[in-house]
């Protein structure tokens, strides 16, 4: 009885010292708007939560995507322009957004499989070593909201 008990502290000392909720940066309200021309690479929109510590977006990876970039769109001289980003830095504490008209992530070679409806699985990438996997919801082409309305 008395081995289960100190197993049983020791279980609970565990679970009490291991990552918290808002220690590590999270991922939120990933969605991929597909493109409306084949083989050309669709764009993809979420919220980076910053965590206790500073931290840097490396990549994003998916089984059913051949390639994904992170891009930074942007007024220059009255004209957009896209440059791509080596990473994102998260501060601690800080939300960062990419939706459209600023950062945002290119998808390149999307699984023909993959339709609006369909979610795509993604693997975010952090320097301090945490990775996160989310789903990301996927709308149609022209498609602006997760209701599915085009605008």
């Amino acid at each position: 009885m008395r081995r289960l008990s100190i197993a049983l502290f020791a279980c609970a000392a565990l679970v009490a010292c291991g990552p918290r909720g808002g220690e590590r940066p999270a991922v939120e309200d990933v969605r991929v708007r597909l493109s409306a021309v084949a083989d050309a690479p669709s764009a993809g929109y979420f919220t980076l939560k910053g965590g206790k510590s500073d931290d840097r977006l490396l990549r994003i990876d998916s089984a059913v995507v051949e390639k994904i970039e992170m891009h930074e769109s942007r007024m220059d001289g009255g004209m957009m322009t896209m440059r791509p980003l080596q990473d994102v830095p998260v501060p601690a504490g800080a939300t960062v957004s990419f939706a459209p008209a600023g950062s945002h992530a290119m998808l390149f070679g999307i699984d023909k499989r993959i339709t609006p409806g369909t979610g795509i699985p993604m693997l975010f990438t952090f320097a301090s070593g945490t990775k996160v996997e989310v789903e990301a919801k996927t709308m149609a082409p022209g498609t602006h909201d997760m209701d599915g309305i085009q605008h």
